[in-house]
């Protein structure tokens, strides 16, 4: 009604009147038929434009069409099935930097160079696993690692077939091979028992020139409650042992605590991880461990420092060990590992620069590189995405702003009608980009006035917007694509101002209820 176009007798605002009419009646004749209705709730916009639906009978109905988009859907599915592979990834390097604190000076008076402390690689690891499907139940996995350790190493393969047996488990046959053991058979099956409890059994048979080494780990878990995981592991054959931990992990941290019973190695852990809410998902954990071979005490933090990265330290302390610093390096689905041993002993002075250097670097890096390249990334992305939407925000700005011209008859009347019940009245409204940060006063405000629309949208004293962006609303258009947008509302309301915000996706009721 507020578009007829017999409705304004001004020839350009009938001219805009009549463009916008013909918008309705196209959705309207969408949503009127049952056929290109299921299409539309199916495909969207697109697809109504693509070719082919002639030939769809017209008695097919609603359920027809999604039965038969399922379908395409599931078919499309296996082929990304077939073309997915998830590899997986890590590369250690070990570093030994000894010299820099463990420096005996009479080794070194005769040697040329040698008021340089000498760093060097001592090992380094490196592998890799690709997944391939093969059918929607079976999956093969091939694997493969090179270890190396101040000059000696070697490599294995491995092939696993993996088959998903019912919606409670699976099963797993591995082969594999390398030039320091012999062949390797092993059965991996996995099985949920209750709802809230699974079991996992690894048997493996290791061929060598010794003869067969068979193998057996089985850990039990459990559900204790809506957080916390408790785990029983029996391991028999090569290094032995019973291991029971509790794991709890919640929105905000993350608890372990578990004991080992075994040859070589018997122990107790106990580790805590602190998870902050900010933007950078920034962790920080400590933990304690002791054993025969000693204690070790272990501290330190992770931060993500772009979309798919996230770069961690942690600080490793003990008798007999030493002194250790530990940076990983998570890029999407691969690892970058450098443990670098900085002493023997326990001095002070390594715990101090392995704790302290890590910090400046780290702070010193995202503030003159990581930053600025962030800032520039998402500026670029902007841009491109500002570019391929050009022509289609500045028709919906158009459309905006004729649909406002349309409005302000309807407006007057709706004015009107509210001020003799003292009713709601919107003085102001702004959506966009607001700027309130003083850290961020140089970026530029861009908000449009929508006070017109959002008055044409108030009904018996009330305006309720649903949970979606605003830029869709008669009147409304997107001022600043693929940043964050805000509607800023002030209102009268019994003769009383009020001032409200609300972000772009966010329901809005005005006057509010009181509860």
């Amino acid at each position: 009604m507020l578009y007829h176009p017999d409705k304004h007798r001004d020839p350009e605002l009938k001219t805009q009147a009549e463009r916008l009419f013909n918008l309705v009646h196209q959705a309207y004749e969408v949503l009127s038929d049952p056929q290109t209705r299921a299409i539309y709730d199916i495909y969207g916009r697109r697809g109504l434009e693509m070719e082919g639906w002639e030939v769809v009978e017209r008695k097919r109905t609603a359920a027809e069409i999604r039965e038969e988009f399922e379908r395409l859907q599931r078919e499309r599915e296996e082929r990304r099935l077939q073309q997915r592979t998830n590899p997986k990834g890590t590369i250690s390097v070990g570093i030994d930097a000894t010299d820099l604190f463990d420096r005996y000076d009479e080794e070194y008076e005769d040697v040329p160079g040698s008021s340089f402390p000498q760093i060097e690689i001592n090992k380094m690891h490196i592998s890799q696993s690709i997944e391939a499907p093969l059918t929607s139940t079976d999956t093969a996995i091939l694997s493969g690692n090179l270890s190396t350790q101040n000059g000696n190493g070697g490599g294995s393969i491995n092939l696993a077939l993996r088959r998903v047996t019912s919606a409670k488990g699976w099963g797993e046959l591995e082969f594999g091979a390398g030039d320091l053991h012999g062949p390797l058979f092993g059965l991996k099956i996995f099985r949920n028992l209750t709802p809230r409890c699974f079991i996992t059994t690894h048997c493996a048979l290791q061929f060598s020139s010794r003869g067969v080494r068979p193998g057996l780990t089985t850990v039990l878990a459990r559900n204790l409650d809506k957080n916390t995981m408790g785990y029983l592991q029996w391991r028999w054959g090569i290094q032995s042992a019973m291991n029971t931990s509790i794991v709890r992990d919640t929105k905000t941290s993350h608890f372990t605590v578990a004991m080992q019973l075994g040859i070589p190695h018997s122990f107790m852990m106990v580790s805590y991880q602190h998870k902050f809410q900010d933007e950078d998902q920034t962790r920080v954990k400590g933990s304690l461990k002791a054993g025969f071979f000693g204690t070790i005490v272990e501290y330190g933090a992770e931060r993500k420092i772009s979309r798919h990265s996230v770069l961690g330290a942690t600080v490793s302390v003990g008798v007999p060990q030493g002194v250790s610093l530990k940076i990983k390096l998570n890029r999407a689905s691969q690892t970058y590992f450098f443990p670098v041993h900085l002493t023997d002993q326990l001095l002070p002075s390594a715990v101090f620069y392995a704790t302290v250097g890590p910090l400046v670097i780290y702070f010193a890096m995202h503030r003159l590189v990581i930053k600025p390249y962030l800032r520039a990334q998402k500026e670029r992305e902007l841009e491109k995405q500002r570019e391929n939407t050009a022509s289609d925000i500045l028709q919906k700005k158009q459309e905006a702003e004729a649909a406002v011209r349309l409005m302000q008859e309807a407006v007057r009347r709706i004015i009107e009608a509210e001020e003799a019940r003292m009713g709601l009245i919107i003085v102001n409204a702004w959506y966009g980009k607001f700027v309130n940060d003083n850290s961020r006063k140089n970026e530029k405000v861009k908000v449009i006035d929508v006070t017109v629309p959002l008055q044409c949208l108030v009904k018996d004293s009330k305006l309720i917007l649903t949970e979606a962006s605003k830029a869709g609303l008669p009147g409304f258009y997107d001022p600043c694509v693929g940043e964050e947008k805000s509607l800023k509302v002030l209102y009268q309301f019994r003769g009383v101002l009020h001032q409200v915000m609300a972000a772009d996706n966010e329901a809005l009721r005005i006057p509010k209820q009181c509860k």
